[in-house]
């Protein structure tokens, strides 16, 4: 074989590995934000609160105040509010919250809910049973819907002194439309009268 036709060899297979190696990194971008999310629900890495399983813990007489936000992405006509600012728990103790959100838009809208906590080292012992942030909300033109939260405290948290000085910790939710296929279905359950444009 010719210098010239090894030489064009060597360069189909680097070009090729080049494609490869481009679509790999392009896969890992795309797989990022998900994989990221996942890995902060599990562990609680950024102040993300730990969903829990339903069960028995003990109730310990240390409190903390857990204070609530509420925020919503620009683009979306929504009015979101905890309907109390502010609750005291005990350590185990299993708490009910609501938050209050209207569609202020002549459409119906889903959104999606992320969420966090501060201190961000308080992440892994928030808890939460029940929350409308698990699920893609529907609501209809000027519909107003209160949303509960279910959350504890972990009393292991109580154990480990490097956890003494947390007195407060705040729950904040940020609300965005969402554009998923299952945000499409929803919408497209929504009846023609109901869904503000007329008949």
């Amino acid at each position: 074989m010719s210098t010239k036709g090894m030489s064009g060899d060597r360069n189909a297979r680097l070009a090729w590995t080049l494609v490869l190696v481009v679509g790999s990194m392009l896969g890992l971008a795309y797989a990022a934000v998900p994989l990221y999310d996942m890995f902060c629900r599990a562990t609680g890495f950024g102040g993300t609160p730990q969903i829990a399983p339903e069960g028995e813990r003990p109730i310990l007489s240390r409190t903390v105040k857990v204070r609530f936000d509420s925020n919503v992405d620009a683009n979306l006509p929504w009015r979101f509010t905890p309907l109390e600012r502010e609750v005291k728990v005990k350590l185990g103790e299993e708490k009910l919250v609501h938050y209050r959100v209207t569609n202020v838009s002549q459409r119906p809208i889903v959104g999606t809910s992320t969420y966090n906590v501060t201190p961000e080292h308080a992440g892994p012992w928030f808890n939460k049973l029940q929350c409308f942030c698990f699920t893609e909300q529907l609501l209809l033109p000027g519909q107003s819907v209160d949303m509960p939260v279910v959350f504890f405290v972990d009393p292991e948290m109580d154990k480990d002194r490097r956890y003494d000085n947390v007195r407060t910790i705040t729950l904040s939710y940020t609300f965005f439309e969402a554009k998923t296929e299952r945000a499409k279905t929803l919408l497209g359950s929504v009846p023609a009268d109901a869904t503000g444009k007329g008949g």
